[in-house]
């Protein structure tokens, strides 16, 4: 469909990821499967229809301010109707599930193979989301200084990550055991780079060898990493520059799950007793 077409081009030339692109156009072909009606044709009536019927069927709310923003993008930005305006509930905001220290070094420790190893301790060391460490390239790190950089993360934005002082040297021998050169990607898949599948079993497989009965998988590393930082003191904001968000609200639900600092106020009753 022209419109489709329309709407495809219109997020590509404003620099949205291909999964965005790909997730905007199916909401939206659904739409107009339910609507039975063309683009222009389309009313206010039957977007709240089709939201009203998302609901009914228990769609997460997540899903549904995906489908909302979808459809507000193609009829509101794109054809300039604005017929978007039904309001969608707010999505829970559930604290992130945190590694203690103790269950990172038992998860590391638990993991035999190498390449495995150093996935796990780059997850962890850098707090990089999972399609950032399988997009690495060699040329990417900077182990003398200790650094890296995300080129083109979320947001189309470079940024700077911390590796550790063991673990570059460590990265160092395996680039040079495997002659990777500065355009190689640092972990290599079958199709290239490592799939985000192989890494999350690579996770969860380590996690289990561990005893570690929390649900774990590539992110929980990033949060923890966060975590820990607010625990020993690194300013919330330094933390938001490492983590690449683009506000410091989405930062600071990393203050309500720091059992560290949760430790530290003296409880009330320990007062008056």
């Amino acid at each position: 469909m022209e419109e489709l077409k329309r709407l495809e081009n219109e997020l590509r030339l404003r620099g949205f990821s291909q999964h965005t692109i790909n997730s905007y156009v199916y909401w939206n072909k659904e739409f107009l499967k339910f609507a039975k009606k063309r683009p222009e044709e389309v009313s206010e009536d039957d977007i709240k229809s089709y939201l009203a019927a998302k609901i009914s069927s228990n769609v997460s709310p997540k899903s549904l301010v995906l489908i909302k923003a979808a459809l507000k993008f193609f009829y509101d930005e794109v054809l300039g109707k604005d017929i978007v305006k039904l309001k969608t509930p707010k999505v829970p905001r559930k604290l992130p599930t945190v590694l203690t220290k103790e269950e990172i070094k038992a998860l590391i420790k638990s993991c035999k193979n190498r390449k495995h190893k150093l996935i796990l301790m780059l997850l962890y060391s850098s707090g990089l989301r999972l399609s950032e460490l399988i997009n690495l390239k060699v040329g990417d790190l900077e182990l003398d200084e200790r650094i890296g950089w995300v080129r083109g993360g979320k947001g189309k934005k470079d940024r700077i990550f911390l590796i550790s002082e063991k673990l570059a040297k460590i990265l160092k021998k395996y680039i040079e055991k495997n002659r990777k050169k500065r355009d190689d990607y640092l972990f290599a898949g079958r199709n290239g780079k490592i799939s985000a599948r192989a890494v999350q079993k690579i996770v969860k497989l380590a996690s289990k060898k561990a005893g570690i009965e929390k649900k774990v998988s590539p992110h929980t590393l990033r949060h923890s990493f966060a975590t820990h930082l607010l625990e020993d003191g690194i300013d919330i904001r330094r933390i938001q520059e490492l983590l690449g968000h683009a506000n410091l609200s989405t930062t600071q639900i990393y203050a309500h799950v720091s059992r560290e600092e949760l430790k530290k106020i003296k409880n009330p009753l320990d007062r008056i007793i």
